[in-house]
């Protein structure tokens, strides 16, 4: 699987994959529920990049 750790690490995948999104947007959208993502404690965000480029996909629709 594909995943990375914190808010920093998927700002720069969205980056990579011209998307780009600022903080405030990614917390925005996690508070929203509306990006997925795994908390297994409170200080640690994990991201599975597939789930995102799914997103992504669903978000140009």
């Amino acid at each position: 699987m594909r995943k990375v750790q914190g808010v920093k690490s998927l700002m720069a995948y969205f980056d990579s994959v011209n998307y780009p999104m600022t903080e405030e947007n990614l917390i925005d959208l996690m508070a929203r529920k509306e990006l997925p993502h795994i908390s297994p404690i409170s200080t640690i965000l994990i991201f599975d990049l597939n789930h995102i480029d799914w997103w992504i996909k669903e978000q140009s629709k």
